[in-house]
């Protein structure tokens, strides 16, 4: 069986996912592509050689009966429009985070779906994909550590040339927003935000490093620091302190030289090489799950609970105060997984 998978945006991301799933994954193929620049579009189906119709409009492309399932690659102001578009034609959608800029727009998306009556939409959540990430879930799962107390947390690139305002919370943090709360099956109820001394390698503006304290339900502490503009790699740190042990997120494999007088180890520079494989697990298994009728990654109740959680460290950041996370009752219909009818032309 063979999920028909229409993409709207065929930007670098759109292009990286149209190039997994045409020669890296199975159980999918590419039917059509849909950009406000035509011509663009044209050109990545030329370039990765797939036989793919192709739409100036996202709404012709959801509406289109060779689509089954639809890919959400376009700019973030305009996922809400399309994720709502899919759900109302009742079509499974895999949507790139953000899953919306704001709050409002993710919870109107949730009300769309909840209304609907059928789990249709996946976040793009890659890191819980990663197998780091997965084993790490896997001990704390366990109790090897005992209950979880406190996590330590880095993320840090090597320089950013497009960061401003607050886009290192909302662009770069919102990952260990989404992964923490799956590790640790808790949901943030308190923010604050600690900025230490600028770095002078940062862009005119920019805050960087910053220092997020998160306070759970459970009472668990996490702090992250958040540096984009590190200079040496691209480094991504997680400690998980329980009652009886730690657990470490696992280094990237690398070899150990010993050269030149040295015992060294690469460190990577390019998030897309660190989290790469994370990409293409998670698309098989979207594609695995929508062919058989389920939805299993992460919801669009995730997303917006990754927006507000966002909108409240921005706001710490902002007022240098604690402040409150405060979200509604998470509705009932996201309690267990969802199933629907679904078929695929064979």
């Amino acid at each position: 069986m063979t999920l028909r998978v229409g993409v709207i945006g065929t930007g670098a991301i759109g292009q990286d996912h149209i190039r997994r799933i045409t020669n890296t994954l199975s159980g999918a193929k590419i039917v059509a592509v849909a950009d406000v620049n035509v011509e663009h579009a044209h050109a990545v189906v030329k370039n990765e050689k797939i036989d793919a119709n192709i739409y100036g409009n996202g709404h012709d492309l959801i509406q289109a009966a060779e689509v089954d399932a639809v890919l959400v690659t376009a700019w973030g102001p305009a996922h809400e429009e399309f994720v709502v578009a899919s759900i109302k034609a009742g079509k499974p959608v895999f949507c790139e985070k953000p899953l919306a800029p704001t709050a409002d727009a993710c919870l109107r998306i949730v009300e769309a779906e909840v209304t609907h009556g059928k789990q249709l939409v996946q976040v793009g959540y890659m890191r819980r994909y990663d197998e780091g990430y997965r084993a790490l879930k896997k001990v704390v799962d366990s109790g090897k550590i005992g209950e979880p107390l406190m996590v330590h947390c880095a993320h840090r690139a090597p320089s950013v040339s497009n960061f401003s305002g607050d886009m290192a919370i909302t662009d770069a943090f919102v990952h260990e927003i989404d992964v923490l709360r799956w590790l640790l099956n808790d949901d943030y109820v308190t923010a604050q935000v600690i900025l230490p001394r600028n770095t002078r390698l940062a862009g005119k503006g920019l805050q960087d490093p910053h220092i997020v304290l998160l306070e759970t339900k459970k009472g668990i502490r996490i702090d992250t620091e958040i540096f984009v503009n590190c200079q040496y790699g691209y480094d991504i740190q997680c400690q998980i302190v329980g009652e009886t042990g730690t657990a470490n997120l696992p280094e990237p494999s690398s070899v150990l030289l010993r050269s030149e007088a040295k015992l060294s180890t690469e460190i990577l520079t390019d998030w897309k090489e660190r989290f790469i494989e994370s990409y293409d697990v998670e698309l098989q298994e979207w594609i695995h799950s929508t062919v058989k009728g389920e939805m299993n990654g992460p919801s669009a109740w995730d997303g917006y609970v990754q927006a507000v959680t966002a909108d409240a460290c921005v706001k710490a950041k902002q007022t240098g105060q604690i402040v409150p996370i405060s979200l509604p009752d998470r509705p009932a219909f996201y309690d267990k997984n969802q199933f629907y009818e679904f078929s695929v032309v064979r």
